[in-house]
């Protein structure tokens, strides 16, 4: 009887070892992709804030392009500047999302 007891016990604290090692695998896994989300949020923050230049230089370049031809047609002029504002709305609304 006492043997049957010490198997079970013997059985338990192997479960239990084996428990903590997989509990420990997760937490370093866990911690793995941790680090990795962190590195991906920066990359993004990185490719946002590189996004948001190239657009301003964007609507910059097409802004003195819509006032370079405004000397001949301010109609046309107008209207790109108000495509251009379309746009950059548009930007914001896909940044804010």
């Amino acid at each position: 009887m006492e043997k049957d007891y010490h198997s079970v016990i013997e059985g338990l604290k192997a479960k239990i070892e084996l428990i903590i090692s997989k509990y420990e695998q997760v937490i370093a896994a866990n911690n793995t992709l941790e680090n990795e989300l962190s590195v991906c949020r920066e990359q993004l923050e990185n490719s946002t804030n590189k996004l948001k230049e190239q657009e301003e230089k964007l609507n910059k370049l097409q802004l003195a392009e819509a006032f370079k031809n405004s000397s001949t047609d301010v109609k046309e002029a107008k209207q790109k500047i108000g495509k251009i504002i379309k746009e950059i709305d548009k930007c914001i609304a896909l940044l804010n999302d």
